[in-house]
């Protein structure tokens, strides 16, 4: 649950771990129009409670539940509009928190879509699962990642 989550997270945030707090909807949140609110509400605990200081410490990683192990990807368009949603909300607490957070994608990354997702505007990096699995493709993913940032 939301509040499982923040408890974890309230147990870590003052200690040298960043904790990396998975947020996400499912297919039919998606379609049914709910997704901000969805993730408004997965984020209400942390952003209400946490100070500036202890949100800086976070990495929110954005995981759409439909596309967890399934080879589904959001569009590029999904990935983008929902990360800048992300940072929507966080402004409301800081301008400079929204701008410096780091938010990540963990929808089915692969070594075949680092460059496109890894290229928006809104994304900081990705949360890979599968693909991490098969030592290549991962390393792919690491010199994808690389070129973009140097």
């Amino acid at each position: 649950s939301d509040e499982d989550v923040f408890k974890k997270l309230n147990k870590v945030i003052d200690t040298n771990i960043t904790p990396v707090v998975c947020i996400g909807e499912s297919l039919d949140n998606r379609q049914s129009g709910r997704l901000k609110q969805v993730l408004a509400t997965q984020l209400s605990l942390m952003l209400e409670n946490l100070s500036v200081e202890q949100l800086a410490k976070v990495v929110i990683a954005y995981e759409p539940v439909w596309a967890i192990g399934t080879g589904v990807v959001a569009s590029l368009e999904q990935i983008q509009e929902t990360h800048q949603f992300i940072r929507s909300l966080l402004s409301k607490v800081g301008e400079s928190l929204a701008k410096n957070i780091k938010i990540v994608y963990g929808g089915s990354l692969k070594a075949e879509n680092a460059n496109d997702i890894l290229s928006l505007p809104d994304v900081d990096g990705g949360l890979i699962g599968g693909a991490s699995l098969k030592a290549a493709e991962f390393n792919e993913i690491i010199n994808q990642a690389n070129k973009i940032c140097t």
